[in-house]
């Protein structure tokens, strides 16, 4: 409760300065901040695409200096909400453009039984159950302003403690769902790990230059284990040859499939699961949750899989790679072809640029 009382008494002075500053990017838009005009702030104050990164430490930054609770949490939430946010067609984009992604719904923001649903004072919305809070310091507690919005969820979660167990707690309560949970928890265990919020590298599953061959095999029927489609593409190459990591990621599953055989699965930061089968062994070192960066090697060529624990040699070693986007309810597959013959040619192009 200290924490709290702390916390009000700098909120004014900290967020209705600096988080101004950071969204509004002058002295003249901090002016409109304080005076509770976000809008009189033209749109090409906001920050373009190569800062939002930047932009968007800087703001949890400024939001963890406020509240005590980690920036790469407030970063994992955002992340999580960008990656299941579905993208709307046909409408104008906003005047001001948002740094974050999270996004509260009517009801949860203004209060279930609030019958102003678009309420933005602080007071009716507390009245009425409501998430919704200043954190501008402008009175207003508006659902489309990040430093409120941010404010929110961290009132939310600093009912519940301040240990990665608490803050997994105020996850679960505030979804419940247990896959937004471990998708959450591992994010911010990959933005601390790396410190920072660009892990966007890439890498080809085999090692370039040596002796594999793959096509397009999405799509087509597989001859073991019922009717079913290939969901991935195969890589054939000789048996023990090195597979690597294609993704800064967090390893999810690691052991047997009766159809893939010895196999690996790691989830990236956008939320998408990279699923390597038919190997034959494993990196010794990894382990379920560890952390690992592209070409990282991460097991070997194998042609294990079609049967129990150990079956080995019912087709040509060969590396099987699929990749899966979670959008929160349901995962589903794509064909990883493009992104296979992307990263084989930028890898290709890096080599050659370093001779």
């Amino acid at each position: 409760m200290l924490a709290l009382f702390r916390i009000a008494a700098i909120r004014k002075t900290v967020l209705c300065l600096s988080a101004a500053a950071m969204l509004w990017g002058d002295s003249d838009a901090v002016a409109a901040a304080v005076a509770g005009n976000k809008h009189a702030v033209s749109s090409e104050a906001a920050p373009g695409k190569e800062n939002l990164s930047a932009s968007r430490k800087q703001l949890y930054d400024q939001m963890s200096a406020a509240t005590g609770i980690a920036w790469f949490r407030f970063a994992a939430i955002d992340q999580y909400e960008r990656t299941i946010a579905k993208k709307k067609s046909g409408t104008a984009e906003q005047a001001q453009p948002r740094l974050t992604g999270i996004s509260f719904p009517p009801p949860v923001w203004s209060g279930p039984l609030n019958p102003n649903q678009e309420d933005q004072s602080p007071e009716s919305i507390r009245f009425f159950g409501g998430f919704g809070n200043d954190g501008s310091g402008d009175g207003l507690a508006d659902p489309e302003n990040d430093a409120d919005v941010l404010y929110s969820m961290a009132r939310h979660l600093m009912k519940y403690g301040d240990s990665s167990s608490d803050f997994n707690i105020g996850v679960w309560e505030y979804y419940h769902n247990g896959r937004a949970t471990q998708r959450i928890e591992q994010f911010a265990k990959l933005y601390e790990h790396f410190g920072r919020l660009d892990l966007s590298g890439s890498a080809f599953p085999l090692p370039v230059g040596k002796n594999y061959s793959y096509r397009s095999t999405w799509g087509t029927g597989r001859s073991w284990g019922g009717a079913r489609i290939h969901e991935g593409t195969d890589l054939f190459t000789p048996y023990g040859m090195t597979v690597r990591s294609t993704c800064f990621g967090i390893v999810e599953t690691k052991g047997w499939n009766r159809y893939g055989g010895w196999r690996i699965g790691i989830r990236d930061i956008e939320n998408r699961y990279h699923y390597y089968a038919h190997l034959a062994g494993f990196e010794k070192s990894l382990s379920r949750g560890d952390i690992v960066a592209p070409g990282q090697t991460i097991g070997w060529v194998g042609s294990s899989g079609y049967g129990k624990p150990g079956t080995q040699g019912k087709f040509p070693p060969h590396l099987h790679y699929g990749i899966y986007r979670d959008r929160g309810i349901t995962e589903w597959a794509f064909d990883p072809y493009p992104l296979l013959k992307q990263w084989e040619t930028q890898e290709y192009r890096a080599l050659k640029k370093h001779k």
